[in-house]
């Protein structure tokens, strides 16, 4: 089957940092929980990045990257309960697998959902991963309550909101919790998207966070959203943050974060990993199909869009290599998608 690898030496090694090649690989075979799904449209994440240099498995096979993911089911493990041949479908998967960018793709039935209806493959492409990360921070990590319908008393911050994550972050907030929504973002068109997205203020994360959230009257917040290095803000952020709040972090720190900075006000921090579900095969895996299951239902009546903001052309290695060089740039808004 068609495929785009990393291109390596004859020890499985990255011959260069980003460069990719189209092959003839393998075709997968169903494990007994698997969909083999016939892929049509993939986005790109950092993930991508970072795995396209990671240190090669033992077996040294080709290295194919991406984890996001629509398209249709063309077989099914023999203990596959939920999904049909034929049917569409949307995920992210897991980083122990072959990446997505591929013809025909394995994942696990209990981390995959039927696509939204309302959209094209490549509309419903973009939201996956980023849905589940944006949901599992929101409301399982920091365990916001989701009621609408009253004051916007409290105040969730989102610092990096014009990228995948927290465009989903910003349209869950905003429609399914009554908390006031806060986005950061530098730029003109950043700025804009966020706006789109749903929040109800945009503030700069270049300048400092205290006076501006200040002049908006929400000098203290309860939760905040850290999608970028947190260890630069880090002491910035514990004195936004009102006591007894909640940071939670998806990127990982380049320094040692000072945990004791959150003592004083009782505060909680937590990690959020979307992967963590399917690298340690938890019991509750399944709770992925049922975030996306949620997602989707979103989208088809409404309360949610999808974040695709460009779709460079088919899944080839010269079009993978121009999201990848566009996702490096950390200036994106939304979601890159081929197919």
């Amino acid at each position: 089957m068609k495929a785009v690898v990393v291109q390596t030496d004859a020890a499985g090694a990255a011959l260069q940092p980003g460069v990719l090649q189209d092959a003839e690989i393998a075709m997968p075979v169903c494990g007994s929980f698997d969909l083999c799904v016939a892929v049509q449209a993939v986005s790109v994440n950092p993930i991508d990045l970072k795995m396209a240099t990671a240190k090669p498995a033992a077996d040294a096979a080709p290295r194919v990257l991406g984890w996001d993911a629509a398209g249709t089911v063309h077989a099914i493990g023999s203990e596959v309960k939920n999904f049909r041949v034929g049917e569409r479908v949307y995920y992210a998967g897991s980083v122990l697998r072959a990446g997505c960018c591929s013809e025909f793709h394995l994942v696990d039935e209990r981390l995959a959902a039927r696509a939204p209806e309302s959209l094209s493959w490549v509309q419903a492409a973009a939201l996956p991963l980023s849905s589940l990360a944006a949901w599992e921070a929101l409301f399982e990590r920091m365990r916001i309550p989701q009621e609408i319908g009253g004051e916007k008393a409290a105040t969730l911050l989102v610092l990096g909101g014009a990228g995948g994550v927290g465009s989903m972050a910003i349209q869950l907030a905003a429609r399914f919790t009554d908390l006031y929504v806060v986005a950061t973002a530098s730029r003109t068109a950043s700025r804009e998207h966020c706006l789109a997205m749903g929040a109800h203020s945009v503030i700069d994360h270049t300048a400092p966070l205290a006076a501006q959230l200040k002049a908006l009257g929400r000098a203290q917040v309860q939760y905040v959203l850290c999608l970028t290095e947190p260890s630069a803000i880090w002491a910035d952020l514990a004195k936004v943050l009102a006591p007894f709040g909640h940071l939670c972090a998806l990127v990982e720190a380049a320094a040692p974060l000072d945990m004791n900075l959150l003592r004083a006000k009782s505060l909680s921090f937590s990690w959020e990993g979307m992967f963590t579900r399917a690298i340690f095969k938890t019991a509750d895996m399944a709770a992925q199909q049922d975030i996306l299951r949620q997602v989707a239902q979103a989208v088809d009546t409404g309360i949610l869009k999808t974040t695709l903001t460009q779709h460079l052309g088919p899944i080839d290695a010269q079009h993978l290599m121009q999201a990848h060089a566009l996702l490096a740039t950390q200036h994106t808004v939304g979601k890159i998608v081929l197919g």
